[in-house]
This record gives structure tokens, C-alpha cells and sequence, in this order.
């Protein structure tokens, strides 16, 4: 039951426009609100990001009454407290103002206040003629299926996964090496079937897009009006000597892969742990296991990620994690695994082209994904992109298939961002799934709707937590690092020409989330005034969205 419950040290409500403040809830243990000020209305909303908890004091508030997160890019209306990009699923409580006798409350529950979030509205009984079909179990699914009924749409819902389990949060199986399912799901089989979602475990094979029907190798085939496919990606094997037959090496996208490389591990430290590749995913790993065990990383570059980032900015994560005590052998081809030799059948070392050979009770791969469409590359009806993607348009339809659209790690869209003009362009990012995700919905339930403009964020753990945002379709070739880069504490800004298209940052917390705006509104700073000196974080937010 709603009451009323005093702010503490506050007497009147006289914020200025776009200015957010976190205030105490007398009475309440730990209660905390966010007041912020857009249009000349203050709103009193939950405090902390509903992903990952991070303080929307130190966010990024627009004109229009965007309110970002300053970590991973989660954006929620300041009105309504709704979710307008991922990757934040609940939305923000939202509290009444009353102000009396020289004081200033807020009307709400107790319960609520304390958790500064509420259950999204996605309770319907499925009706209709229309049927929902959704391939994939990942970040893009779990968007589409929320916004959908968020949105008041009561189409009936399949979602098809081969994972045998509800959508997780994968961006941690790397990250973190969860194996626990109950622990990274991100809804649980009741809030499915509240929405009136029906949930299968199986495998597509097949899609018969004139007769609109998903078969599946169980035998068993789904009817469908609107297919979404979200398969994802299947991480790349390394097709040497040994690699194919040795055990104790291991891929990692699934709980399964988590388990089995904690199981290879066991409770003894010190561990001899070679990962191939200096990728995110490869980074993510060791950095999650160094503390406890020998890592080795493998890289073909010169650096860690320098395809993305660069050598200047790689040799920064290099020095952070070799602090942890990763050594790393850049610039360097794998040959083979050979054998343990009290165990053959285990991999017991990994030998370079250079004739180096790396101790290893275990090996993991980071070597990149591919495009999940197998299924998809005898159809006749469908023509896979050279990596094997779908090409999509700016609503993430596929051209010539009605009624089909792809998302995620599988799809090709037309890119708009800083230095993109459209350039056919494929994102593997957890944000940009989800979003593409809410943006199908959103084309599903309301099709006369236009698209809804996002810009590209990820985030990595290295050590210190990287933000990153924008894309490079077209390449970047000059680079301004501002900050301490040899502390580890930097932004760098990737530009083409003069043209800022992508922003890092390191312990540099909001720049990035800054950077993300002012690119979606057409503000980006040039990188000659970055060069100058000029602070991101000094430049007004416009309240019009330009891409």
C-alpha cells in the first residue's frame, strides 16, 4: 500500500532543468530515490540501473528525458521509468512528489522503494489468428518477447532454443565462468507462461518459408505468421593437429562449455591454461582465471584486439592483465596440441610455428563465432551473406521473405551510425541484439512505426571494465587517447577522417554513455577539438535524434 515518506534534508523541490540528484528516504533502511528535472518537472524514479545496479546519479539525462546508464548503455524514460534500450529488462519505479509543511515526501510502497524497480506488464492471454514463431534463446529473444508485451501485443509466442535452458545472461559465462543456470536466467518458466509464451527445447532444422513453417529435428514443425530468427553465433574450432582429437579442449558459449571447463580445472590452483586467441572472449577468460592458475595467452597479432582497438590501446590491456601474471605470445601461429604424457588422451602442451611449447593441463578457445544459419544454407529460398549471415534491412526484415526478420549475431543491417552511411554491417554485441530485438517488436505490433535509432555499446572485462561504443563498417584511422593511459585510465576516440565513429574508456565512467548520445544526436565533437583538449563531457546534449 502506497504511503507517504519524507526526504530527508530537503525542504523544497527546486532542482534545475537536467540536473539529477540521489536523496535518503527517511523511515526506510537503506531507501534511496533519483530526483531529476526534465521540462520543468522533477521525477522521483529508482536510483540504480535495473542490470547491473549502477548509480544513475553519475548517468547521462538528455533534454527529451532520456536518462542512461554510465555503465553498459541501458536508457530508461524519466516520465514513465520504462526501458528504452538494453540492456536493463525491469523498468524503474517511478514515485510521486508531494510537497507540505516546509518538506518534501514521495508517495509509494515500502517494498518497491527499497528495490527501486518494478515487474514490466507483460501478463496477457495469447489470442489471435497471428502466431509469433522466435529461433534462438539469447539477448535479441528476451527483448523481442518483453517488448512485445510491453507493447500490448497478445499474439501468440513460441520461442524455439536448442540450450537447454531459458534465456542467461551469457555475457557472464566468460566473464565470470557462472555455471549456475538459476543464477544467469534471466526470467524464470513462470514469467513465460504469464506471458503466455510457450517455451521448447529443440533444435531447428528447417524453414519452409512459402508454407510459413519451422521444423525442428525433434520431428515436430511450428506454424508461424512473424519468424524472428536469434541463433545466435557457434564459436570456431581450430582445424590443426591434435585439436580435433585431444580432450581438455574446450569452446566456451554455452553453461555446459562453463561446467566442463571448471570440472577440467578442479579445486587444485596453479594450473598450466592456454588460451588460443587474444579476442574478447579469450581476454574475458583469462583475466577471470589468472588469479588462481597460469595463463598463457595466444594471439596472431601484435597486440591484444588490435584489429578493434588498435596497437596503442592493446598494449594497454596487455600491461593489465599481464599484472595479474597472463603471459602473452603475441604475433604468433598455432601448430598443434600434443599429448599429456601420463595422460594421451588429454592435451598436454600447444606448440607454436616458432617451435615454443606451452605447458597445458587445459586449452581454451577464443578464436571467434560464426553466423548459427546451417540450417538455413541448402534452403533455395534464402542467399547467406560470404560469413554466413542474413542480410537484413534497417528494421531487421529480410529482403523477399515476408514476415521474417533476424537479429543478433546472425544479421547484417544497414548501419547508420558516425561514419556508417548505411554500410551493410554485422554486430556481435549483447546491446545490439536486445535492441534490434525491441525494434522488431516494435515493427511487429505498430508497422507503420519507424525504426528506433541505437547506437552500438559493448562492454569487456580486462582487468578494469572497458565501455565501448559506435562502429567501425568502414575502418578508422586516427586515434586521440585522453586520460592516463599508462595508469590504465583513458578514452579513446577512433575517428575517420575528422569524423569521431567510435569511443572506448577505461575507469573514465560516463564518457562513453556521453559519447553514445552525441553520436545518436548528430554532436560528436570532431576529433581535432578532442585533440585540442576538449572534455566530452562539457558538450551539450541536443534533444534531437539525428540518425
Amino acid at each position: 500500500m502506497a504511503e507517504e515518506y519524507k526526504i530527508k534534508g530537503l525542504t523544497k523541490c527546486n532542482l534545475k532543468n537536467g540536473e539529477k540528484v540521489e536523496v535518503e528516504i527517511d523511515g526506510i533502511d537503506g531507501g534511496k530515490v533519483l530526483l531529476v528535472k526534465v521540462g520543468d518537472k522533477t521525477h522521483a524514479m529508482g536510483p540504480k540501473c535495473t542490470h547491473y545496479g549502477a548509480p544513475l546519479k553519475n548517468g547521462i539525462l538528455t533534454p527529451d528525458g532520456r536518462l542512461t546508464c554510465p555503465w553498459h548503455g541501458a536508457c530508461f524514460n524519466v516520465t514513465s521509468g520504462d526501458v528504452e534500450d538494453a540492456p536493463a529488462l525491469d523498468p524503474l519505479a517511478k514515485f510521486e512528489i508531494v510537497e507540505k509543511s516546509g518538506a518534501v515526501f514521495i508517495k509509494g510502497d515500502q517494498n518497491q522503494i527499497k528495490a527501486g524497480r518494478r515487474s514490466p506488464n507483460i501478463q496477457c492471454s495469447a489470442q489471435g489468428q497471428e502466431k509469433v514463431v522466435i529461433v534462438g534463446g539469447g539477448s535479441g529473444s528476451i527483448g523481442a518477447i518483453q517488448a512485445l508485451r510491453e507493447q500490448g501485443n497478445t499474439f501468440p509466442v513460441t520461442l524455439i532454443s536448442r540450450e537447454p535452458y531459458l534465456p542467461i545472461d551469457r555475457t557472464k559465462l566468460s566473464k565470470a565462468l557462472l555455471a549456475d543456470a538459476s543464477k544467469l536466467q534471466w526470467r524464470s518458466q513462470e514469467w513465460f507462461d504469464s506471458a503466455s509464451v510457450q517455451t521448447v527445447q529443440d533444435e531447428v532444422s528447417g524453414v519452409d518459408f512459402s508454407k510459413k513453417t519451422v521444423s525442428t529435428k525433434s520431428g515436430k514443425s511450428y506454424p508461424y505468421t512473424k519468424l524472428i530468427l536469434a541463433t545466435g553465433g557457434n564459436p570456431r574450432a581450430l582445424p590443426l593437429p591434435g585439436f580435433k582429437d585431444l580432450s581438455n579442449i574446450f569452446l566456451l558459449r554455452t553453461i555446459p562449455d562453463v561446467q566442463a571447463i571448471l570440472s577440467a580445472i578442479g579445486e587444485e590452483k596453479g594450473k598450466n591454461i592456454v588460451v588460443v586467441g587474444s579476442s574478447f572472449i579469450g581476454m574475458e577468460v583469462s583475466n577471470a582465471l589468472s588469479s588462481n592458475h597460469n595463463v598463457s595467452i595466444i594471439g596472431m597479432e601484435s597486440t591484444p584486439l588490435e584489429r578493434v582497438m588498435g596497437a596503442e590501446v592493446g598494449k594497454i590491456f596487455q600491461s593489465t592483465l599481464s599484472k595479474s601474471g597472463v603471459k602473452f605470445y603475441m604475433s604468433a601461429s598455432v601448430d598443434s596440441a600434443k599429448p599429456s604424457p601420463s595422460s594421451p588422451s588429454k592435451v598436454g602442451s600447444v606448440n607454436l610455428k616458432d617451435g615454443t611449447s606451452l605447458p597445458a593441463d587445459l586449452v581454451i578457445l577464443g578464436v571467434g563465432v560464426s553466423p548459427a544459419t546451417e540450417f538455413l544454407k541448402s534452403n533455395p529460398a534464402v542467399s547467406l551473406e560470404k560469413d554466413g549471415s542474413l542480410r537484413t534491412d534497417e528494421s531487421f526484415r529480410v529482403p523477399n521473405l515476408p514476415d521474417v526478420y533476424a537479429i543478433g549475431d546472425i544479421a547484417t543491417y544497414p548501419y547508420h551510425g558516425p561514419g556508417g552511411s548505411g554500410t551493410p554491417t554485422r554486430i556481435e554485441h549483447w546491446n545490439v541484439a536486445q535492441n534490434a530485438g525491441r525494434s522488431v517488436a516494435r515493427s511487429i505490433t505498430s508497422p507503420s512505426v519507424k525504426p528506433k535509432s541505437f547506437i552500438p555499446v559493448f562492454w569487456s572485462a580486462l582487468g578494469s571494465q572497458l565501455r565501448y561504443c559506435g562502429n567501425t563498417p568502414n575502418g578508422w584511422d586516427d586515434l586521440v587517447l585522453q586520460g592516463k593511459p599508462d595508469e590504465g585510465k583513458f578514452a579513446a576516440f577512433y575517428a575517420k577522417g575528422d569524423t569521431v565513429v567510435a569511443v572506448a574508456s577505461m575507469q573514465m565512467d560516463p564518457v562513453m554513455t556521453q559519447s553514445a548520445e552525441l553520436m545518436r544526436r548528430g554532436n560528436m565533437p570532431g576529433l581535432s577539438e578532442l585533440r585540442g583538449g576538449l572534455d566530452v563531457l562539457t558538450v551539450g546534449v541536443p534533444a534531437e535524434v539525428k540518425i
